[in-house]
């Protein structure tokens, strides 16, 4: 049983790390780890145009440790008013390198998002000529569909006809939380990827509901039921390189998670990489860690791999049962656990 595992240094292909003083509270914990980061722009208001992206990117520059090399990688929101010129003004800018569909209302902030995919059909076409890739958060949101049935028929009503109309279009299916997804992006072409979280990978719906709803563990997509869990296991235990790392991390306050909001995300950044070994190790793969989150997403976005490396140790520590933002406590996922895997 290996006592140090030393990997290139990883990349996160989905986060949050909102603004203001939760910016400042959550970048160092990536920072630490990552060298760069596909950075949500789900923000209020949201990063809709390439100048708010630039804003942006600035900010989150403003707030990295001095000691860091962290590279904050910038999307656009797409609304129904996208337009073809925003993305190429984007993709000359250079520090946008995706947009991200959100179904309007599907999770926080995403109120101004995508009701009509054919009004994007320019935008679409544009993304595919300027090679800016599409992440997609993949659920419907019609009141008549099952949460836990979300994502599949996301696939059948919306993902299939994106992937058929736009075949040239690089699409990153987010967070994927079932078998179906796994089959579909198995099934789908070079240019169709997903990223997997830690939560997903680690738990499944039990871990929301049994013995009282846990809503540290509430995020979007909702967890599913081990089946599904099992599915993704199997995902990265087969090594394909069209799954990759991306944490989803999203912070909210105690308070807000706490209370009737019941505010979707699991801030996993204080121990994402951790997380992740602790899943291959349970599952015997340790030696497909490196490839899943150093490799494949960014072979995938066709940006070079880090040229450094990071060592983990088994080690065990406790993630931290609270971490303070402006003097305010947030709970991390898997807070108070013990994990035998530590970064040095």
């Amino acid at each position: 049983m290996p006592k140090t595992l030393t990997i290139t240094r990883p990349d996160d292909w989905h986060i949050h790390l909102r603004d203001n003083a939760m910016l400042a509270a959550v970048v160092p914990a990536t920072a630490r780890v990552f060298a760069r980061a596909i950075v949500m722009p789900n923000l209020q208001p949201p990063v809709i145009t390439p100048a708010e992206a630039n804003d942006y990117y600035w900010r989150i520059k403003a707030v990295i440790p001095v000691d860091s090399s962290f590279e904050p990688l910038m999307t656009l929101y797409l609304t129904d008013q996208t337009t073809p010129e925003m993305i190429h003004e984007a993709a000359a800018q250079g520090l946008v390198k995706a947009c991200k569909l959100y179904p309007a209302n599907a999770t926080t902030n995403s109120a101004q998002g995508v009701t009509n995919l054919a009004a994007l059909h320019e935008a679409f076409a544009a993304m595919a000529d300027a090679g800016l890739l599409l992440l997609v958060h993949g659920e419907v949101t019609a009141n008549d569909i099952d949460i836990f049935d979300r994502e599949k028929a996301f696939i059948d009503q919306q993902l299939v006809p994106i992937v058929t109309n736009y075949p040239e279009l690089k699409v990153v299916f987010e967070h994927i939380t079932t078998s179906d997804a796994v089959e579909f992006v198995l099934a789908g072409g070079p240019n169709i990827a997903a990223t997997i979280t830690p939560q997903h990978l680690i738990y499944n719906r039990n871990h929301l509901l049994v013995g009282g709803i846990k809503p540290h563990n509430y995020c979007l997509p909702v967890l599913k039921r081990n089946t599904h869990q099992q599915a993704l296991q199997a995902a990265v235990a087969g090594g394909s390189p069209k799954f990759f790392l991306g944490t989803d991390s999203a912070p909210h306050l105690q308070h807000t998670k706490e209370n009737a909001c019941g505010c979707a995300g699991c801030y996993s950044a204080p121990a994402a990489l951790e997380l992740y070994a602790e899943m291959f190790d349970q599952l015997g793969i340790l030696d497909k860690l490196e490839a899943f989150a150093c490799f494949n997403g960014p072979d995938f976005y066709g940006l070079p791999r880090n040229p450094d490396t990071l060592t983990l140790v088994r080690k065990p520590w406790q993630v931290p049962a609270t971490v303070p933002v402006a003097g305010q406590p947030m709970v991390p996922f898997c807070a108070g656990e013990t994990l035998q895997w530590q970064v040095l």
